[in-house]
């Protein structure tokens, strides 16, 4: 089984810390799904005849297109691909362009989860993150698709936020739990080189919280969750029972994926490939039959990397007879012996031939991930 990942670039306005590749371009949408559909024909061969279970579209702003285009990205992966095995196809979407025109449309389509960037519920830290919604706008989005009888939907939420304190942190949290969505994707607030947001940094207009602090809003996260039913099963995404990402977790778990437009990335177990993050010369090229990207070759050493990395953050780990099958005796013993610490410590554990953080050692996941990679000698 594999994924198709479609990135659709477009934005009305760009928000303050984001550093994913997006334009507010929108002349050219009809060209660019046009650009999407031809490589997707062209790269069929990628996943190498292997049906497709997710598809997901990823941005930018996905609900920045319309019925039209929707249906035209849909009848070519239907055509090229297959949908008959498809079991979960996500649309991320932005809570102001959820009316009650555009959600009755989507329920037209494949879709049957939505995702909602919220990042928070705090109207004042809205306008500094330059989001587009307001709280109101963002419950009533999320009940409308209800209504509409979507029953997965996904709604992001940023913490570690300047100003924030642990009362507007649980106030985020509760009001996520009220709205029972099935899933909850919590990330930390990530200052990235380059954006409006690194340039207040930069300039002492605002602070970046402590260690210590960052720590306590993850506790709090955890345990807030976790008191409401949720299950933790990958360091930054919770979800009720049975409603976890299946295409974020085919990263996870090692399955293919396709990665179409500008910037999106591609993995066939071999290799990892990515394309070029220019809408402009995106579109021209692939109008000439070329798939403007780039690509690496993975080692033995560099595809256990990438399973350390990717299985290691969830509640399924890492199954060590798998390891030692794929990667032979000398990386398995690495393994051991590295994690062999950790497990001391408690902070890592063996259940079932499988290796897993414990619940103090997901507070220092990378620290412990960076500890079983295998460095060049």
């Amino acid at each position: 089984m594999a994924g198709i990942y479609l990135h659709i670039p477009f934005c009305k306005k760009r928000c303050i810390y984001c550093d994913f590749y997006s334009t507010t371009e929108e002349t050219k949408k009809e060209a660019y799904v046009d650009a999407l559909c031809t490589e997707l024909k062209i790269r069929r061969a990628y996943v190498e005849n292997e049906n497709i279970e997710t598809v997901y579209l990823g941005g930018g702003t996905p609900s920045q297109l319309n019925e039209k285009a929707f249906r035209q990205l849909f009848d070519c992966i239907d055509r090229v691909y297959g949908m008959e095995y498809c079991k979960e196809i996500t649309l991320e979407a932005n809570p102001d362009d959820l009316n009650e025109k555009y959600v009755h449309m989507l329920r037209r389509l494949p879709f049957n989860r939505i995702s909602i960037g919220i990042q928070t519920f705090n109207d004042k830290t809205l306008q500094f993150l330059q989001r587009r919604h307001t709280a109101r706008q963002a419950i009533e989005a999320i009940r409308r698709c209800q209504e509409a009888g979507f029953h997965n939907i996904s709604i992001d939420l940023i913490y570690g936020l300047p100003n924030e304190t642990t009362e507007t942190w649980q106030t985020d949290l509760q009001q996520a739990i009220d709205l029972k969505v099935q899933h909850i994707s919590a990330y930390h607030l990530i200052y990235e080189e380059g954006t409006p947001l690194w340039q207040l940094k930069a300039q002492q207009q605002i602070h970046e919280i402590d260690e210590d602090r960052s720590l306590s809003f993850f506790t709090q996260l955890i345990e807030t969750l976790s008191a409401a039913g949720y299950e933790h099963y990958e360091i930054s995404n919770f979800c009720l029972p049975g409603y976890y990402s299946q295409h974020n977790s085919s990263y996870w778990t090692g399955k293919k994926y396709i990665g179409c437009g500008p910037s999106a990335h591609s993995y066939n177990g071999r290799s990892r490939q990515w394309n070029i993050a220019s809408l402009n010369d995106y579109i021209r090229e692939i109008e000439t039959g070329k798939v403007p990207f780039e690509k690496e070759d993975l080692n033995v050493y560099m595809r256990y990397n990438d399973r350390i990395i990717t299985s290691i953050r969830t509640m399924w780990g890492l199954s060590l007879l798998n390891l030692r099958k794929e990667f032979g005796e000398k990386l398995y013993q690495y393994c051991l012996q590295n994690a062999s610490p950790h497990i001391e410590q408690g902070m890592m554990e063996i259940k079932k031939d499988t290796l897993r953080l414990t619940r103090q050692g997901i507070f220092i996941s990378d620290g412990i991930m960076s500890d079983l990679l295998w460095i060049d000698e």
